[in-house]
């Protein structure tokens, strides 16, 4: 079974992730605009990694009822069928690959949006439900910004 703390390591993994190929693709672009957009996307990636590891140490679960374990693993297990959660296999070169980045990250963020969604039951502390709402919401920020890159 997965426990709230294998969610949460989960999300730390994903910020991560983010924050890793965002820098990663900030040095590659020439473009100044992008790459001051894929810098401010890392920090915020690496702020809410920082985040999720003080919840962690926090222990904020719902109450650890078997049933609400069993429940939690089915819907981590169904929404992790074909997520990456990665970055990873983005092509970071220079030019029309990095319009295939910014597309890949597009849903990325949009998968972290619906995890963070779901890991949302989990939590009962208002602040820690607050706080991750605010999160999602920065994400759905991080999307409005991708495409602004990808219009051009």
């Amino acid at each position: 079974m997965f426990s709230i703390d294998e969610i949460i390591d989960l999300s730390i993994q994903i910020e991560e992730n983010g924050e890793r190929t965002y820098r990663r693709a900030s040095e590659k672009t020439r473009d100044p605009s992008l790459c001051a957009a894929l810098r401010w996307l890392a920090d915020e990636e690496a702020q809410h990694a920082r985040w999720f590891a003080e919840l962690k140490g926090r222990k904020t679960p719902a109450a650890e009822d078997p049933q609400v374990r069993a429940l939690g693993r089915a819907i981590l297990r169904e929404m992790l069928g074909e997520q990456a959660f990665s970055l990873a296999d983005a092509d970071l070169s220079e030019g029309q690959h990095m319009g295939r980045l910014l597309e890949k990250a597009v849903e990325f963020e949009q998968d972290t949006v619906l995890f963070y969604e779901m890991l949302g039951s989990f939590l009962e502390e208002p602040d820690a439900l607050s706080r991750l709402q605010e999160i999602i919401e920065e994400e759905n920020r991080h999307i409005q910004t991708l495409r602004e890159h990808l219009r051009g």
